[in-house]
């Protein structure tokens, strides 16, 4: 089980008050949100790289009142650079990581390409923040440099809201279902939904059928499906199973001391954030109210838990906000005692399913 409270982060980097910081990726939903949250949180940097793909170069984007045109992203891309926020996808992240790296710079990872390789730290600030220090990453060339990896952003959000209760009673078992939101699935998908809607509305009256289909298998709008994520052979996506193993190195669980995590994803026709239902079962009991109470001195948690008007979150409360939302704290009926909760949570996929956390990320390196 996780110690009681977060450990802090030594101070094992060069601090930089102004580091280079490139950003892999730029023109994207999550590239995008990068320069948002950096620009919101005041993030100091003294120059900025951003970076696509051949044929997104020479997009201009604003930041700080400035507008930068974007370069095409080439293995002379990171010369000088002292942070290089990647959110390409995972063969870009396999390629150009390492190349990152060997220039000097320190890589934060959003995608799964480094999440499970041994020796990289897979972080969520507010859960496992001394996962960096135990990695001896550095940031620039003159320390040693590697790679940090953003976990799933469902992983996150599940994350943020049952690790306060974990540290207090230890979670033996966990049953998750998601409603994956189309952020998850990029800006693409994101406008596919919005057009296909239109079309399906086209009709009065009817929801009618829809022309665009390029990006799931499955009409979208006013429909919901599996994760579009690959099926394996035990009948699990591979979303589903990111949930289990990414809690497990998380929370640095050992064979002996893992928690028992079954997952559930469905896609769901909501333009941004997602949400999830998450039963738990605790080694010991742990009363509602306790959990409560862990939940709303939790940072990063906010609870919206009013059952006098069936008010609980929404994705629509968590959309381009930083905190995850919890409610819907109930005890398991089903369970003996008090060893059981049922927990709603929602959060921003992109925001701190993705571009938030690998921003807090990058704080801990500057402290």
């Amino acid at each position: 089980m996780p110690s009681s409270q977060p450990q802090p982060v030594a101070p094992s980097v060069r601090r930089q008050s102004a580091p280079h910081v490139a950003i892999a990726g730029a023109t994207g939903a999550v590239g995008e949100e990068f320069l948002r949250v950096l620009a919101q949180r005041h993030f100091p940097i003294g120059k900025l790289t951003l970076l696509a793909s051949a044929r997104s170069a020479g997009k201009t984007l604003a930041f700080n009142g400035d507008d930068y045109t974007c370069e095409e992203l080439t293995e002379d891309s990171f010369k000088d650079v002292d942070l290089a926020l990647f959110s390409a996808g995972g063969s870009i992240s396999k390629k150009f990581g390492p190349v990152a790296v060997d220039a000097g710079a320190v890589v934060v990872d959003n995608s799964s390409a480094f999440r499970m390789t041994d020796g990289v730290p897979l972080v969520v600030p507010e859960v496992n923040p001394e996962a960096i220090t135990d990695a001896n990453i550095g940031l620039g060339s003159d320390n040693v440099a590697g790679i940090i990896a953003n976990p799933n952003c469902s992983t996150i959000i599940m994350l943020m809201a049952v690790t306060p209760l974990h540290r207090a009673v230890a979670v033996k078992r966990m049953v998750v279902s998601t409603y994956q939101a189309a952020s998850g699935a990029g800006a693409a998908a994101m406008r596919e939904l919005e057009q296909q809607t239109r079309e399906a509305l086209s009709e009065p009256g009817a929801v009618g059928e829809v022309k665009t289909q390029a990006i799931f298998p499955f009409q979208y709008a006013f429909n919901l499906f599996s994760h579009n994520s690959p099926m394996q052979p035990n009948g699990y996506n591979q979303e589903e199973l990111k949930m289990v193993h990414e809690t497990h190195k998380i929370w640095a669980q050992n064979e002996n001391e893992k928690t028992a995590i079954t997952a559930t994803c469905i896609r769901v026709p909501v333009m941004r954030a997602h949400a999830e239902s998450i039963n738990l079962t605790f080694a010991h009991p742990l009363p509602e109210d306790e959990a409560r109470r862990l939940l709303e001195q939790a940072p990063g948690v906010s609870l919206i838990d009013d059952r006098a008007n069936n008010r609980f979150p929404m994705p629509l409360d968590a959309t381009h906000r930083d905190d995850c939302y919890v409610g819907r704290i109930r005890r398991d009926l089903s369970q003996p005692g008090e060893t059981g909760l049922d927990l709603f949570v929602c959060g921003d996929q992109v925001r701190k399913g993705a571009a938030l956390n690998a921003v807090q990320i990058a704080e801990l390196l500057l402290r």
